[in-house]
């Protein structure tokens, strides 16, 4: 079996010939120095990542919502940690552009903590959280192969995302709060996706 080690400086990932073009890495962190090759990252742990920064490098900017933006009929991404009751509860919601519905329908484990789960999925139905949570929601959501009720409570991370390629230079700079999903190309680590917030704006995801 082959592991993704991070380390310190180097980054180093040990993978497999027949695995490298699989596996991804999440680096969530703060942006230390940027320029058209690399970026440099202190990731949240306080460790510095180099990746090779591709020209096609997709980059998209997130944007603070409300809970009110969450809607029946919104397909969302719910970050979440189980409860003994079986139930999800939300410690991030992502409310997906209408151009990106269906992108990783489903629910999986996810790394942003221990334990911690991914629901990609529509809203099928929206109520008011029980009383352990005032003030949130209660979301059924429903994906191809199943369901998750999810409870959101008030002050939950509501975000969405748009392009921001064409804006490159004002938003990939130092200080910058940043998801980036890495890879191993050609024996170097690579950035190949980034969500970036605007002035100090945290992606919650």
């Amino acid at each position: 079996m082959f592991k993704v080690k991070l380390f310190a400086a180097s980054f180093v990932i040990a993978l497999s010939a027949a695995a490298a073009a699989q596996e991804t890495v999440r680096v969530r962190g703060v942006i230390a120095r940027a320029d058209a090759n690399s970026l440099t990252v202190k990731d949240r742990s306080g460790e510095t990542v180099t990746m090779v920064r591709p020209a096609d490098m997709n980059v998209s900017e997130v944007i603070p919502l409300t809970l009110a933006d969450i809607k029946p009929g919104s397909f969302v991404g719910a970050g979440a940690v189980p409860q003994p009751d079986g139930t999800q509860r939300a410690v991030e919601v992502l409310v997906f552009p209408e151009a990106a519905r269906g992108t990783g329908e489903g629910f999986r484990p996810w790394d942003l903590m221990p334990q911690s789960t991914m629901t990609n999925a529509t809203v099928a139905q929206l109520e008011a959280a029980p009383s352990s949570a005032p003030g949130g929601h209660k979301l059924l959501l429903k994906y191809k192969d199943g369901e998750q009720t999810v409870i959101v409570p008030r002050g939950t991370p509501v975000v969405t995302f748009k392009p921001g390629n064409t804006d490159q230079a004002a938003l990939v700079v130092p200080g910058a709060k940043v998801v980036i999903t890495a890879q191993v190309k050609e024996g170097k680590p690579t950035a190949l996706r980034m969500l970036v917030g605007r002035n100090g704006f945290t992606p919650p995801m």
